[in-house]
């Protein structure tokens, strides 16, 4: 045991005492001390329930013999950041919880691990985590918040967003507005659609660190504190059979997971989470890989931002087995090890998911949508690659003059001031991971545009990234970033932009080279703090912002 570093022979007796102190006997220093780690807080929903849940793990781990030792890390909720400073924090937020996990696992040599997260950054930091450490583990997700329910229909916080555009236009009331906000987030779990935190859950999945099923269960479900016990149960299986992470994430694994974010239009922010999962790994992956995932797969699952139902709907037919059963059922799928010890087809043959009685996932061969929700595209804006989001009305092309704005702020208020018209290429910014710093989603803008009616008219480009609510024609992830030369610095209003998806290409006819001749790099908008060290330190969104070499 790893742990015997810190509880065998007569020099580790001060250890000892201390670990006595917290109520531990000699049965219980003998085990395998497990660390259960989530992202508690009660600042919002997405991880409310994560400390409970911790309570289950620890039982389930009590119970196959052996020692919970608890720890709790950050989390930054992006649905109140967002629109905010405090929205250059969220990307960050990733890179600090892996650290802080693997500082309290190795601090302490623990044996294992069960990971418990919610809300968006924690998803991919508790398998960026378990890939790093490499010592048995399990993920698993705190669950969707139910959707609300207004008017007859289901709404999420992705609504409360637009909302404010079309209060903004004059087409909402303030009494209606409030009865969106007050509705729409009923309790405890995260963000109910395809957004980043259900994409990420079922890239959990995918990658085999999460058995199948048990984070498609909704927060407030009661079995959802059953899944955290057989969890806990799961990672002494590990720990016996020593099954380690790095044997799920095979290169088979992440192009799964990368199709099963295609046919379900998922958020674009996994391309920047696979990659830094991937590069935890020591597994090969570029963003051409997800170009392939996504022109491969067609989306045939119906979930917001672009289609009609939330989780809650998807969980109730069969969840991620249903999307992963019909994607093998297309021959879109191969066969992978999992956290269970059995392989994913293996688990998919037991959960025996039905298409039957359902329209939230179509078959392969009768899809919504000929090609997954995102594209990779290239061009002289965009020399090492951006992120184009499909999820929408599945516009192919734009082309339309530049607006340019050096940040969101600036951006949504042009947006709310009515400044913008269809047809205009909406340019945000010196928002990139060392630009932003912390490469902030845009939702507040995107969101604002399609309450204003004009989600279909216009299209938005930055160096930032986008909410998985947010849809419409919209391009994210620039690189180089304007921070560090990129083309997209080099704009200037009025600029004639193509964006073109079967071309592949993001371009300007503009004399970009000239100008570069007297472009300086922006001031620095932090130059202390974590932000500050987070923006000396940052890769490239094309290599998913990670923070080390």
């Amino acid at each position: 045991m790893r742990s015997n570093a810190i509880k065998h022979g007569p020099d580790r007796a001060p250890a000892r005492a201390m670990l006595r102190a917290t109520g531990l006997d000699d049965a219980a220093i003998a085990r395998p001390l497990i660390a259960v780690v989530h992202t508690w807080s009660n600042v919002s929903p997405c991880n409310l329930n994560l400390r409970d849940l911790a309570t289950a793990a620890s039982d389930g781990i009590r119970a196959a013999g052996g020692t919970p030792i608890e720890f709790n890390t950050v989390a930054v909720t992006d649905g109140i950041a967002m629109g905010t400073s405090g929205m250059r924090a969220s990307l960050v937020s990733r890179e600090i919880i892996t650290d802080s996990i693997e500082l309290a696992v190795d601090g302490h040599c623990l044996d294992a691990m069960v990971v418990l997260c919610g809300c968006d950054k924690t998803i991919p930091a508790a398998a960026m985590a378990l890939a790093r450490l490499n010592i048995p583990g399990v993920a698993l997700y705190g669950g969707s918040i139910a959707h609300g329910r207004l008017d007859g229909r289901s709404i999420t916080v992705q609504d409360v967003f637009e909302a404010v555009g079309a209060h903004g236009a004059g087409k909402l009331s303030n009494e209606k507005l409030c009865q969106v906000e007050k509705t729409a987030c009923p309790g405890a779990g995260a963000c109910g659609g395809q957004f980043t935190a259900n994409t990420m859950a079922m890239v959990l999945t995918a990658l085999g660190l999460s058995p199948l099923g048990l984070n498609d269960i909704t927060a407030t479900d009661p079995a959802k504190r059953a899944a955290a016990f057989r969890c806990g149960e799961l990672v002494l299986e590990c720990f016996t059979r020593q099954r380690l992470p790095r044997d799920l994430l095979t290169p088979t694994a992440f192009r799964n997971a990368a199709r099963l974010v295609a046919a379900t239009a998922g958020s674009t922010n996994a391309v920047l989470h696979l990659l830094a999962i991937a590069r935890e790994a020591g597994v090969a992956l570029t963003l051409e890989d997800f170009e392939s995932a996504s022109r491969d797969t067609p989306v045939i699952a119906d979930l917001k931002p672009g289609g009609r139902y939330t989780a809650v709907e998807l969980t109730q037919v069969g969840g991620a087995g249903l999307v992963a059963a019909a994607m093998r059922e297309g021959g879109l799928l191969d066969d992978a090890p999992t956290v269970t010890g059995l392989s994913l087809f293996a688990e998919l043959d037991a959960a025996a998911p039905t298409m039957d009685g359902q329209d939230v996932v179509r078959p392969v061969s009768a899809p919504l949508k000929p090609r997954g929700g995102y594209s990779i595209l290239y061009g002289n804006v965009a020399p090492d690659g951006c992120v184009l989001k499909l999820a929408g009305a599945g516009r192919l092309r734009h082309e339309g003059p530049a607006r340019v704005f050096d940040s969101e702020e600036l951006a949504f208020a042009a947006v709310m001031a009515g400044a913008i018209k269809a047809g205009d290429v909406v340019v945000i910014r010196n928002e990139g991971p060392a630009g932003g710093p912390g490469m902030r989603e845009m939702l507040a803008v995107t969101a604002a545009l399609v309450g204003r009616g004009l989600g279909n008219d216009v299209a938005l480009i930055t160096d930032g990234r986008f909410s998985g609510a947010t849809h419409g024609f919209m391009v994210g992830h620039i690189a180089p970033e304007a921070a560090r030369g990129g083309p997209i610095g080099l704009l200037h209003e009025g600029d004639h932009l193509v964006i073109d998806a079967e071309l592949r290409t993001l371009s300007t006819d503009a004399p970009l080279e000239e100008r570069r001749a007297t472009w300086q790099p922006p001031a620095a908008k932090v130059v202390t703090g974590v932000l500050a060290k987070y923006a000396r330190l940052v890769g490239s969104a094309a290599e998913g912002a990670v923070t080390h070499g």
